[in-house]
Formats: structure tokens, C-alpha cells, sequence
């Protein structure tokens, strides 16, 4: 069952307290169209979680594995988290409500690197459009929710 999109670094854990906000990578598919692979996140620890965010968390299952979701509701015992692409799967319906202190940070803004690819004027323009923008809890979320 494929999980993630894991994340290539490992927040350190007393790092959060002193710094936070910190940069990521992501890797995998399942927060696509909202992240995709190779994407950089800046993400806050210790920022207050809504749902509709997408956040950072420790897989109930591994928590030595980094991964990111949408917080979708809170519920007894935590959150309930899903990703944005329904056919990538290992997001609470697979795990359940994943505990409030696996909850690390809340994603504030996605940066998209520049492709190989897009080495044109058009991918270039195309790419400065889109490269860095805010995560938004409500366009990407309202999708989600109404394709339940």
C-alpha cells in the first residue's frame, strides 16, 4: 500500500522549540494536485491546526516516517487526515485518528522548483506563476469534501 508523500528531512526535535519554521522536501503522490513530488514546503511547528490544513505528521505506525496530509476533522483522540489524491491511500483511512502530538506543523507555504523541462519562455512563465504560493486550507479542501 503506498504511503506518504514522505518528507526527505527530519525535523530535529528540540530544533521546533527553538526554531519554528523549517523547509522540507516532499516525495510521493499523495497530496497531489495540492503537493507534488519534488515540491519544498515551509513548514510552522507549534502553529494552531484547523481543519482543512495540511500538516505534518509522525505515521501512527512508523514514527520514525515523516508524512503529509490534510487535517480534515478533529475527533476523539485526534485528527482525522486524508490525502488529497484518493487513489494513493495511507491517510486515516487506513491508520485511523492519528493522536494530537503526532501532529508536528502546519504547512504554510509550497515552493515547485523549476523543472528540466521548462526551460522555454512559456515554462518558464508558467513556472513563475505557480512556483511559490500560499497552501490554501479552503480551495483544496472543499474539493476533497465534496467528492466524499
Amino acid at each position: 500500500m503506498p504511503e506518504g508523500p514522505e518528507l526527505t528531512q527530519e525535523p530535529t526535535r528540540g530544533l521546533a522549540a527553538r526554531v519554528p519554521f523549517q523547509v522540507v522536501e516532499v516525495t510521493g503522490p499523495s497530496m497531489v494536485p495540492t503537493l507534488h513530488h519534488g515540491d519544498w514546503l515551509l513548514v510552522q511547528y507549534g502553529a494552531p491546526v484547523r481543519p482543512g490544513d495540511v500538516v505534518i505528521l509522525r505515521h501512527p505506525f512508523q514514527q520514525d516516517l515523516l508524512v503529509v496530509k490534510r487535517a480534515v476533522e478533529r475527533r476523539a483522540g485526534g485528527w482525522w487526515v486524508l490525502g488529497d489524491n484518493t487513489f494513493a491511500g495511507g491517510d486515516s483511512t487506513d491508520y485511523g485518528t492519528v493522536p494530537e502530538e503526532l501532529v508536528l506543523a502546519r504547512v504554510r507555504v509550497r515552493y515547485r522548483p523549476l523543472r528540466k523541462d521548462q526551460k522555454s519562455v512559456l515554462g518558464v512563465l508558467g513556472w513563475a506563476v505557480t512556483t511559490l504560493r500560499p497552501v490554501s486550507a479552503v480551495r483544496s479542501a472543499s474539493r476533497r469534501l465534496r467528492a466524499r
